[in-house]
């Protein structure tokens, strides 16, 4: 029998199809399903067996929790040719647009806890992170980047450490943060120079127009986001077709209670991880590389990733 038929077996039902809908761009727990389909535990867990059974979905484990995603690199011919067709229907439910509103809700309710360690934490920021990582790793980072003319933004800034270190050599740095307690830190710590500028926005919606940025930095700041694909997208928005973004964060390691003690989303990320979230957000020219190891830092492995924004991403403008 056609192998599309059996495809179609695993999405006849509609519940399946709004799993997958929701899934198809970012990554989600069963617990988080379970919050926007407001449906039972068990009930999700049987519906993703039989979508993995038939390829549909795909998993992997991050510390205590498992999380589900749409394989679309991997879809056979005949799902692939499929699914746009049944994408197209089930979007346009209204238990859809359901489904969207309470995944809003969910994706902040991730957020909330990173939050909640921002707001007591910006005084000792900078140790804590010293303390992990060691004070050396950002000028690794940033040799690439250095040149006179640049336009660079320092996305996730923090209390300003970047912004501190590479404002001398570039242009214009625009420094953005979500959290109100880090940005005041990093206003002190940038008052004196004067190519410096600090706004409030998260990485989901940055607060910069569009092709403005040279190049984008996101330095340990990836891996608090809800949605880092929806993140990387927004970057690439505002790079200019051909401009640069260089990410620093953390190789997966098993660390849980950086979740607990200072609201990390993701234990890291793997290279292919990287790779996908880049590419698909419009970048091309991909490296990824491990950064050397800082004997006095308790932390795992940090890489920095390099790439250029695609001048053919049009859509993106």
């Amino acid at each position: 029998m056609p192998v599309i038929f059996d495809h179609m077996s695993a999405l006849a039902d509609p519940l399946r199809c709004r799993i997958l809908l929701l899934i198809e761009k970012r990554e989600l727990t069963v617990s988080e399903l379970c919050a926007v389909l407001q449906i039972p535990q068990s009930s999700v867990s049987r519906h993703l067996k039989t979508l993995a059974d038939d390829d549909w979905v795909a998993s992997r484990r991050d510390g205590t929790s498992r999380f589900y995603s749409m394989p679309l690199d991997d879809l056979d011919s005949a799902a692939s040719q499929l699914w746009p067709l049944i994408r197209e229907q089930v979007a346009a439910t209204a238990a859809a647009g359901q489904d969207e509103r309470r995944l809003r809700g969910v994706l902040t309710r991730r957020r909330a806890k990173s939050q909640e360690f921002f707001a007591t934490a910006a005084a000792d920021w900078d140790r804590l992170r010293s303390d992990r990582f060691g004070d050396t790793f950002h000028l690794w980072a940033v040799l690439g980047l250095v040149d006179p003319a640049l336009v660079v933004g320092d996305l996730g800034c923090g209390t300003g450490q970047l912004t501190e270190t590479i404002v001398p050599f570039v242009r214009r740095v625009i420094a953005v943060d979500g959290s109100a307690d880090m940005l005041e830190a990093a206003r002190k710590r940038l008052s004196d120079q004067p190519n410096a500028e600090v706004r409030q926005g998260d990485l989901e919606s940055l607060p910069l127009e569009s092709n403005l940025l040279d190049a984008a930095m996101l330095s340990l700041v990836l891996h608090y986001s809800p949605d880092p694909a929806k993140a990387l997208t927004e970057v690439a928005r505002v790079v200019k077709p051909g401009g640069r973004v260089l990410i620093v964060d953390m190789l997966p390691h098993e660390r849980e209670e950086y979740q607990h003690q200072m609201g990390h989303v993701w234990l890291g990320f793997s290279e292919k991880q990287m790779s996908r979230f880049l590419a698909g957000a419009g970048f091309s020219d991909i490296r990824i590389r491990p950064l050397p190891a800082d004997p006095d830092a308790s932390g795992p492995t940090l890489f920095a990733a390099v790439a250029t924004r695609a001048k053919a991403d049009a859509h993106l403008d």
